[in-house]
């Protein structure tokens, strides 16, 4: 399983319970059309971090592989229609971005 990791600061213009169900909305759309496995959403503890500068919310998504996280960013990438409305309904509030790409190791090729 391959995860995209994304760390984010939202901005205070949006209550938190907002976002976050707005960002499921968004995520739950790419689960049920299977450009994703699953997702979860997270937020720092009481500021537990020992990461400089670490954004406060952590977003992780599952993919089979790279070829289905292709197939998410083509899905998402015309920027038109309900999943754009569902992707700015969140996207528009985040403040600070930082990503990264994992996968479990070792790898396991059949």
């Amino acid at each position: 399983m391959d995860i995209y990791h994304i760390w984010a600061e939202k901005s205070t213009d949006i209550p938190d319970i907002d976002w976050v169900n707005n960002m499921k909305g968004f995520l739950d759309h790419l689960k049920n059309e299977g450009k994703c496995e699953g997702y979860r959403i997270t937020r720092c503890k009481m500021g537990f971090a020992s990461i400089p500068n670490l954004p406060e919310w952590h977003i992780m998504m599952e993919f089979k592989d790279m070829a289905q996280l292709e197939d998410a960013f083509k899905r998402v990438a015309p920027l038109e229609g309900e999943l754009e409305a569902k992707h700015q309904s969140f996207n528009q509030f985040v403040e600070d971005i930082k990503h990264a790409y994992y996968r479990d190791w070792p790898d396991t090729f059949e």
